[in-house]
């Protein structure tokens, strides 16, 4: 499981890896991504990823293939893809107590991303969030990003 580090791919070149989620996965995953990402601080891609596969762990269970998935968009997102292949158990949102150990991984998700959503497939589905590329990456060189990951416009692309 290694990948080239993040300045070698042409922008929008997806990364993928296919696993099984296992704890021990989590932190290798994201030691991954963090090589892939070369010196690109992401920080918030990777805390979406994590939390993305602990959901499938926790609510599917230890064992579920799941298909990872990062790619760039021209608009300077990072579209962060997980897919596994139990069609009706989507992620629901939780309001976690304060005192609540668990909980929070989707709204963590909904805070970082500027969307999320769930795709249904023929065999699976697809959980999905966009979030700002980390700075440098996804954007031509020297074209600084767009304060929140927005268009020149103030919109988000494709939301709403």
């Amino acid at each position: 499981m290694t990948a080239e580090p993040f300045e070698s791919f042409e922008p929008f070149e997806p990364f993928a890896l296919e696993l099984i989620a296992v704890p021990k996965a989590v932190p290798q995953v994201r030691q991954i991504l963090r090589d892939w990402c070369g010196q690109v601080d992401a920080l918030h891609l990777l805390l979406c990823v994590s939390e993305l596969l602990a959901n499938v762990i926790v609510h599917l269970g230890e064992g579920t293939p799941v298909g990872l998935r990062v790619t760039g968009t021209d608009c300077g997102h990072v579209r962060v893809e997980l897919s596994d292949p139990e069609p009706g158990v989507w992620p629901t949102p939780r309001a976690a107590g304060i005192e609540d150990e668990s909980g929070r991984g989707l709204a963590l998700v909904g805070a970082l991303a500027s969307r999320w959503g769930v795709e249904q497939g023929v065999r699976g589905k697809t959980v999905w969030c966009e979030l700002p590329a980390p700075d440098g990456w996804g954007r031509p060189e020297g074209e600084p990003a767009a304060p929140g990951g927005r268009t020149e416009a103030g919109a988000v692309p494709g939301a709403g």
